[in-house]
């Protein structure tokens, strides 16, 4: 026998989900959805999604944009999710310090935007000879070793959505699509991509995606002078996937 106070908390948990519903579709749709078409693409009742976007609206959760009807994720869940966010990137900053003076190198994370990567952190190595980006700075996942690891966790159908019809040549060693998806084959075969002077001529790299982290679509990845990469190429990848694992460790633990 269901008590009231059992409705009642089982009708709570209902209105948590479905506003979670609500949040994740929006956190899709960044110019926007009618609420008509929100109750459509969710299957929920149009008096139902009303009465929540209007709760959520009051708490700073989403905004109306002016009369038009539609509703977009509010300015307050983009305050917390960057706050998450950098509690995330402080949390990982310790393996890559750790990894950084094991391999004597820098060592950068990033996550995908569209069909670029953007450097959300960084570890300058103490060489004098070294090399270093800026952390905001974005580069295209074509012809750097962060964004060709990323790209060897999708499938190759997905990898030709993501990338722009004719691949941009940064340097004489820029690969076209053919040979990037020959290159895919062998990253997911080994685990590590390699920017061999493909994005910046003198500068090479090794780069391995974080899968399931809150991070999403992310990588690390060491960036050297070229004349230092022979030599280090080896050693540097092994830490660098093992650094990778651990870090995965810790949000796909059983």
């Amino acid at each position: 026998m269901t008590t009231d106070v059992e409705q009642r908390d089982g009708g709570g948990v209902q209105v948590l989900a479905r506003a979670g519903q609500i949040l994740r579709y929006l956190a899709g749709h960044s110019s926007g959805v009618a609420q008509l078409q929100i109750a459509k693409d969710l299957g929920l009742p149009r008096s139902t999604v009303h009465r929540l976007l209007n709760a959520l609206a009051a708490e700073g959760l989403v905004d109306p944009l002016g009369s038009s009807g539609r509703f977009r994720i509010g300015n307050d869940i983009v305050a917390m999710a960057g706050a998450a966010r950098n509690a995330l990137v402080s949390e990982i900053h310790a393996h890559l310090v750790a990894l950084s003076e094991e391999v004597g190198e820098t060592v950068d994370l990033s996550t995908a935007d569209r069909a670029q990567m953007t450097f959300i952190d960084q570890v300058v190595a103490p060489n004098r000879l070294r090399a270093v980006s800026m952390v905001g700075a974005s580069f295209p996942m074509h012809c750097t070793a962060n964004g060709k690891a990323v790209l060897a966790t999708m499938s190759d159908r997905e990898i030709a959505r993501r990338l722009p019809g004719e691949l941009q040549r940064l340097t004489g060693h820029t690969r076209d699509l053919p040979a990037l998806l020959d290159e895919i084959v062998r990253i997911r075969s080994e685990g590590y991509a390699i920017d061999d002077e493909e994005h910046h001529e003198g500068i090479c790299a090794i780069g391995v995606a974080l899968v399931g982290t809150p991070l999403g679509e992310a990588a690390i990845s060491i960036p050297m002078p070229a004349t230092r990469f022979a030599a280090k190429k080896t050693a540097a990848s092994a830490a660098l996937i093992k650094t990778a694992r651990r870090i995965e460790s810790g949000w796909n633990a059983p």
